[in-house]
């Protein structure tokens, strides 16, 4: 049987669009500028938002103790829970938001996941403070529709985590 040289494979063509910047390519001063713009903002809304979710915390603190004292003392009314797991989970959220802007400082990218414990947050907060007596019905059903959405997007973005992309 004949045999064939074997030739190397030659690499497959990427379009000058795809291809990564060579080292050797400098930045344009603009691209520069706007890159320094955008690391400036980042990092100023991670200090205002730290700086909010500090003293979020402290007048939550504020909050329970002043529950706590009312008569009748170290019982809280109904309302009062209602008032504080609200701006709890408005914590929270801050919280979370502080997780999207270091996440996105480390690695450029914002994370979907975040977004979505976020939204799913923020929903959880209007269930809770909103009264169902004055809220119209429909309003109630998008509320509970906007939260299906979000809990199947949260779980299609865990699977997607979960599963190697099986080759074809």
């Amino acid at each position: 049987m004949g045999t064939t040289p074997e030739t190397p494979m030659d690499p497959p063509e990427i379009s000058p669009a795809l291809a990564e910047p060579q080292p050797t390519q400098s930045r344009s001063w603009v691209e520069i500028l706007l890159v320094s713009i955008q690391k400036f903002t980042v990092y100023s809304l991670v200090a205002m938002l730290a700086l909010v979710v500090v003293l979020s915390t402290i007048h939550l603190g504020v909050l329970i103790a002043q529950e706590i004292w009312e008569p009748p003392r170290f019982l809280i009314r109904v309302q009062g829970l209602l008032e504080i797991f609200g701006y709890f989970l408005l914590v929270l959220i801050g919280v979370e938001l502080l997780e999207t802007l270091k996440a996105y400082l480390k690695r450029d990218v914002i994370h979907v996941r975040v977004v979505l414990e976020v939204a799913l947050i923020a929903m959880a907060r209007k269930v809770i403070i909103e009264e169902p007596n004055t809220v119209p019905s429909l309003t109630l059903f998008g509320i509970a529709a906007l939260i299906l959405a979000l809990a199947i997007a949260f779980y299609f973005e865990r699977q997607a985590k979960r599963e190697p992309a099986h080759p074809v």
